[in-house]
């Protein structure tokens, strides 16, 4: 009884912390101007969310099993921040206008039907993994009457589970080419076709007893997944005004997370999870795919492209109205914008190919933070922290099924970061987010480390190792989670822009598989000081960012490429020229 008084206690103690945090990060918004609604319904908003929130902490910290939780969850927090999400849609600025219709359309299509399928196939393989593991060996053993041990069927399973991470590299370095030959929109549908090649393949292997179709669908999926994100955030912040351009290019971690939620719910065991369900629970994804395939007939090609890249200045007029939903009058900033970026373009010279961005001394300083922060995103253990999440739920005597609760519980908080990210990007600038998210980070991973390491002789221990947890979840979110995906957008410019983003998100998916393939060792061997390696990691990028990130928000690409020219020698932290004072100097260097 004093145990679960204690645990109770605990859990208020927590939900009272966070309820506490979400009122003062609202009426600060409030206090400084950064509310997306009226103070009224942003009110009833905070109090919806701070009763979901915790109720959500009690629930997992104490057990607390009652019917009509996920009733309040869903109509308390859920419902709330879909209210939030569509008031902000309807966000405009005075210069531009904001959320089109047109603009809206592109962002959900891409969300829904191209960045969810890639989170939903990352956390969709865990929980049913010991079911397909078995399917694996029947298979092999059914179909080339080989028995395999247990150390062979780990293998044939780890490359069950690396072989996406692989497909997901080299789909990535393929998204340069096909940005730039079909298109930002071409691209985003090719790699739906393939997942819906994946989709048919995984729906088909265990009728057809297959392990080849589950190997080969692995492999489609993860081309699909790599061409996604090395398209999406250059697609859609080639889409957006230039004051949407931070949060358009939040929604591709948006949809990852939203899809990696989705994936680990549709995978309990209780729902598809199971032994007749798995192909349905993988086949899931190309549902969504499809869906954008057909949508994307009527979805707009990137102006910029159009515009810069095939030449057809007419054409990427024509969609740039289309976008905007105004006339070509108020759209003289842009318009300038697009010939200056052409004139750019030409005078550089030949294709911007891979081989040439990374042999490019001009580039390589950002092409060094994009894949600095590409790369550290998954060095920083974000996936070792969900993987041990329900150990360490576990280890605070919820029972597996709780735990498993209390992990995709930790998968909201993450969720609910990354929607409020879209708005983030527009309120604060880059370096200061990131810079607060890596600090956080840092030393969250550090009290996760001594926390796990004193487990058994504490009694707080275990819930210290649960609050480190979902600190670190909601301070990755703030600036680690979104930024390194769409960085390379506003660091290149149009010419350059698919060869770099091809690059970074090839980094991002090396250090998956990276993290992937040491971790289960190092977890073995080490222990909780794995957590101090992604600790120094992170401590390493900070400083590298502190020193040589400059600020990106409001500015385009162009603006920024004489602070970071110079290499390691550049002082990207010195006021950038603006547009106007650019292309008078160019003009003057073509003259002499």
């Amino acid at each position: 009884m004093e145990s679960h008084i204690n645990s109770h206690h605990t859990g208020l103690l927590t939900g009272l912390g966070i309820t506490i945090g979400l009122i003062m990060f609202e009426f600060l918004s409030f206090i400084c101007g950064f509310t997306m609604f009226n103070v009224t319904s942003a009110l009833l908003s905070v109090c919806a969310h701070t009763l979901a929130c915790f109720l959500l902490c009690l629930f997992i910290l104490d057990e607390w099993h009652c019917n009509w939780f996920w009733w309040i969850f869903t109509f308390g927090s859920v419902l709330p921040s879909a209210y939030d999400s569509t008031v902000m849609f309807h966000e405009t600025s005075v210069s531009y206008p904001g959320w089109t219709k047109i603009l809206i359309l592109a962002a959900l299509a891409t969300v829904l039907g191209s960045s969810t399928p890639v989170g939903y196939n990352i956390g969709v393989i865990n929980t049913p993994g010991y079911i397909i593991k078995q399917f694996c060996n029947e298979s092999v053993h059914s179909r080339y009457n080989i028995v395999l041990d247990e150390s062979q069927l780990d293998i044939l399973w780890s490359s069950v589970v690396s072989i996406f991470l692989i497909g997901g590299s080299i789909g990535s370095l393929s998204g340069s080419i096909l940005a730039d030959k079909t298109g930002r929109k071409g691209g985003l549908t090719i790699s739906s076709i393939l997942g819906l090649i994946a989709g048919v393949l995984f729906w088909v292997s265990k009728t057809a007893n297959s392990i080849e179709m589950l190997l080969i669908g692995r492999v489609f999926g993860g081309l699909s997944a790599g061409l996604i994100t090395a398209i999406m955030p250059m697609y859609m912040m080639e889409l957006a005004p230039p004051h949407l351009k931070g949060a358009t290019g939040a929604l591709c971690p948006l949809g990852v997370t939203l899809g990696i939620l989705f994936g680990q719910i549709l995978s309990m065991y209780n729902i598809l999870g199971n032994e007749g369900g798995w192909p349905h629970c993988l086949a899931i994804s190309a549902i969504f795919q499809f869906i954008y395939v057909v949508i994307s007939f009527i979805l707009p090609e990137s102006p910029k492209y159009l515009f810069v890249i095939k030449e057809k200045p007419a054409l990427a007029l024509k969609e740039l109205k289309r976008i905007r939903n105004v006339n070509e009058e108020l759209l003289t900033g842009e318009i300038e914008l697009l010939k200056f970026e052409e004139q750019e373009n030409i005078r550089q010279g030949e294709h911007w190919s891979i081989s040439r961005v990374v042999r490019s001394p001009e580039l390589f300083l950002p092409l060094l933070l994009v894949c600095t922060l590409q790369a550290g995103q998954q060095l920083s253990g974000v996936n070792a922290v969900f993987y041990y999440s329900s150990v360490i739920f576990k280890s605070a005597g919820l029972s597996v099924k709780s735990s498993e609760l209390a992990t995709i519980g930790a998968g909201c908080c993450n969720m609910f970061m990354a929607i409020m990210s879209v708005q983030t990007m527009i309120w604060f600038k880059r370096r200061t987010i990131l810079q607060i998210s890596l600090v956080t980070s840092i030393i969250f991973l550090v009290i996760l480390g001594i926390s796990i390491s004193y487990m058994d002789k504490y009694q707080f221990m275990p819930y210290l190792c649960i609050v480190s947890v979902l600190g670190y979840v909601l301070c990755y979110g703030l600036g680690l989670g979104p930024i390194p995906y769409f960085i390379g957008s506003e660091l290149f410019e149009v010419g350059a822009r698919s060869s770099a983003m091809a690059i970074g998100s090839m980094a991002n998916w090396s250090g998956n598989f990276v993290v992937g393939l040491t971790f289960p060792t190092m977890a073995a061997y080490i222990g909780a000081p794995s957590f101090y390696i992604f600790a120094s990691i992170v401590i390493a990028i900070l400083i590298f960012i502190r020193t040589y990130l400059p600020e990106t928000k409001g500015k385009e690409a162009c603006e920024i490429y004489s602070l970071v020219a110079n290499g390691l020698k550049s002082k990207p932290l010195m006021p950038s020229r603006n547009i106007k004072e650019i292309n008078t100097i160019t003009n003057e260097k073509d003259t002499i």
